[in-house]
């Protein structure tokens, strides 16, 4: 159950072989000694629902008294995993959160199927005696992203509080060195599907990177050495952090935190998230709390500006297409929402007062609204938020498509940040990261530990927005072959003037629906070629692929619009763009997408405009008039199930070269007079359509003619 509604959620096959592995390994338990292994699925591919898939079938396959305890090292991932076990109905409870370690120890002696954790419940205290908590045998925990080399004590206590349990590691990132204790818990992998692979099977999008106005950015290479980093790199900065940070290495430090700097990256985000074609929600990642909250300022700032220049646009815009275009920017612009997300801590609101900072109104908000869910509800305009280590971890938005960059990271923290722009979701084509302060020196040292199964095969699975522009080049020019071959050449139509573009637009479209084959190899062309069009914005070398991609869309959408119900205002825009603004389109396109009512056809007007015009588009529109009619009977009635048979018999033969447009057409013609005569075979047994159904059920049964007519 999400959003409102019931999805169902299969396992997808790195999933399935998982938790099988898992199964496999759980029904050796002696030979196991209880280590089930780690199961090393990159960051986005669903570890908690293989969590949930393992539970439930250890649950079916084995019943028994099992308890599993799910054990994270972070409150939100503890929430947003119990929430997805609750979604699912794997669990019913509320109190199943362990407060304490004695709670815990409570829970465990009571009848809970699962029970959720925090890794620190188990000692932060080196030095500290863990007791066993619980002895049973058949207790089953399972860790998210607490196998790191900073939890390796924790991991060994969480084996002593519970010495007969099972124990089964997740984690989206693998063991490197250093991490032995880990494995002296939980055993070696059980299954491994790394950041490429899942790339691969588009279990997750393709990732890229975009080093944003290098001037702003800190390319010194000893700017950041270990230590700053691994600062940082703690999950949340506390106070005596965040003022070691500022005093050890107040130089770095403020070089960040620079004003005319964070202006100028304030200004550079609103132009690239509004310039960005595929308009997905963004994520800012700042270095610390108080200059994730300058930044929300500084943009809203800049976002206000922006509004009221384009207020000013649209009322000296040149004609109606132009102020429909600032129309929607502004709208856009207007309706768009923002908000600072970070951690509560002691005396924050005079400590953000003190810095000139307002820190209560965002507080608020995070307090009364349910900020996490409208972030991930891809309809609300809550697009942007403003982070420094909240929601970089256990947080799925799968609409997120744009992660900006300012603050130094390294190994799991940048893998687990970067990751939040990696899910699938809808036409998403790709997640992007823009980097202001040149993190990108340490990616590729990242990639290499966590990003594939190998660290010397060399290819690294998140690549340069540049190898964007590149594809885009190639598959523009891959579009112009095929076209080529089909006798439409593209250059020419552009070069032509408006006038003849129409004409030659025509003639490219009934060319390129010559048969299935050559339309559907051109429509999956063009698709990609404006996914990745809209990829590379708003770099300024799109203005190269500007007609080129216009053009190809126009085409593309004109071949969509031969369906008997198109929608043609976006037809009317693309073409109106792609020619000279004196040239009127409107009539032109309407004209050119009649509706086709079986119903009340002219046969013979028909044939005499085959003949007369473009013969393949004539076909295929009759052809996708006569899918859309009988898909409308079928669901009326089923028994008309012959007629969707035939017709795609015809259109095999045709697409396969066995008849040519001319005896098609004259097929297709004949099919639609039959369906005629099947549509109004009702009214003819004085039968509804209901009734008819039923009658022709009944049909199928040899009945003789009297109980027919019973």
């Amino acid at each position: 159950e999400t959003g409102g509604s019931l999805i169902k959620i299969f396992s997808k096959n790195h999933q399935y072989l998982g938790v099988n592995n898992v199964i496999e390994k759980f029904s050796n338990l002696d030979a196991s000694k209880g280590r089930l292994g780690v199961f090393w699925h990159t960051q986005g591919s669903g570890k908690s629902f293989s969590m949930i898939f393992f539970t439930q079938k250890i649950l079916r396959n084995y019943g028994g008294n099992y308890t599993f305890v799910i054990v994270t090292d972070r409150k939100e991932l503890d929430g947003q995993i119990y929430k997805n076990f609750a979604n699912c109905g794997a669990v019913t409870e509320v109190e199943v959160h362990a407060e304490s370690r004695a709670h815990l120890k409570q829970l465990l002696t009571e009848n809970h199927r699962n029970i959720f954790t925090l890794v620190h419940k188990f000692g932060t205290n080196t030095d500290e005696v863990m007791e066993v908590i619980s002895d049973r045998k058949d207790i089953i925990v399972i860790t998210d992203e607490a196998h790191r080399s900073q939890y390796d004590t924790l991991a060994l206590n969480m084996r002593i509080a519970m010495p007969n349990a099972s124990f089964l590691a997740f984690t989206g990132t693998p063991l490197i060195d250093g991490e032995e204790l880990t494995k002296d818990t939980f055993g070696d992998y059980v299954s491994v599907y790394d950041f490429k692979q899942s790339i691969e099977d588009r279990a997750t999008v393709p990732l890229y990177y975009e080093n944003r106005i290098p001037e702003l950015q800190l390319d010194d290479k000893d700017l950041f050495d270990e230590k700053i980093q691994d600062i940082i790199e703690a999950a949340e900065l506390d106070d005596a952090q965040e003022r070691k940070l500022e005093r050890e290495f107040s130089r770095e430090y403020h070089l960040i935190t620079r004003e005319d700097r964070l202006n100028k990256i304030a200004n550079d985000i609103v132009e690239h998230f509004m310039g960005r074609g595929y308009k997905g929600k963004a994520m800012m990642v700042c270095i610390d709390k108080p200059t994730a909250v300058k930044m929300y300022d500084k943009v809203k700032d800049k976002w206000a500006t922006e509004i009221s220049k384009l207020e000013d646009s649209v009322l000296v815009a040149r004609d109606n297409r132009e102020r429909e275009i600032i129309s929607d920017r502004l709208k856009y612009m207007q309706e768009t929402e923002m908000a600072v997300i970070v951690s509560q801590e002691q005396n924050e609101i005079k400590k953000f007062n003190d810095l000139g900072l307002d820190i209560e109104t965002h507080r608020k908000r995070m307090v009364n609204e349910n900020m996490d869910e409208k972030f991930k509800d891809p309809e609300d305009p809550f697009r942007i938020v403003f982070v420094c280590a909240m929601w970089m971890t256990g947080f799925d938005a799968p609409s997120v498509s744009t992660i900006y960059l300012d603050k130094p990271m390294k190994n799991h923290t940048l893998m687990q940040t970067i990751a939040r722009a990696n899910r699938v979701f809808q036409d998403k084509p790709n997640g992007l990261i823009v980097d202001y302060i040149g993190i990108f020196r340490n990616l590729e040292k990242a990639l290499a530990i966590y990003g594939t199964g190998s660290i010397d095969d060399g290819i690294t699975p998140v690549k340069s927005k540049d190898v964007l522009v590149k594809d885009l080049a190639k598959e523009i020019k891959a579009t112009k072959t095929l076209c080529k071959n089909h006798d439409v050449v593209l250059d020419d139509i552009q070069a032509a003037e408006a006038l003849v573009k129409i004409k030659l637009i025509d003639e490219a479209v009934n060319l390129l629906v010559a048969n299935d084959k050559i339309k559907n190899n051109y429509l999956a062309q063009a698709n990609y070629v404006q996914k990745l069009f809209k990829a590379i914005l708003p770099d300024p070398l799109s203005n190269t692929f500007l007609l080129d991609t216009k053009l190809i869309k126009v085409i593309a959408d004109k071949i969509r619009s031969l369906n008997p119900t198109p929608d043609i205002t976006e037809v009317m825009k693309s073409i109106a763009e792609l020619l000279d603004e004196s040239v009127k389109t409107e009539g032109y396109l309407i004209k050119e997408t009649p509706e086709i009512d079986l119903t009340k056809i002219d046969f013979k007007s028909l044939k005499k405009m085959f003949e007369k015009g473009k013969k393949f588009t004539q076909a295929e529109k009759l052809k996708n008039a006569l899918q859309h009619k009988i898909a409308v009977m079928i669901q009326l009635n089923k028994g008309r199930m012959d007629f969707a048979e035939k017709l795609q018999e015809m259109i095999d033969e045709y697409n396969a070269g066995s008849s040519n447009v001319e005896e098609f057409f004259d097929k297709l013609m004949k099919f639609a007079k039959d369906l005629n005569e099947e549509e109004s075979r009702g009214i003819k047994e004085q039968l509804s359509e209901e009734e008819l159904a039923l009658f022709d059920i009944l049909k199928k049964q040899n009945l003789s003619e009297k109980t027919k007519q019973k």
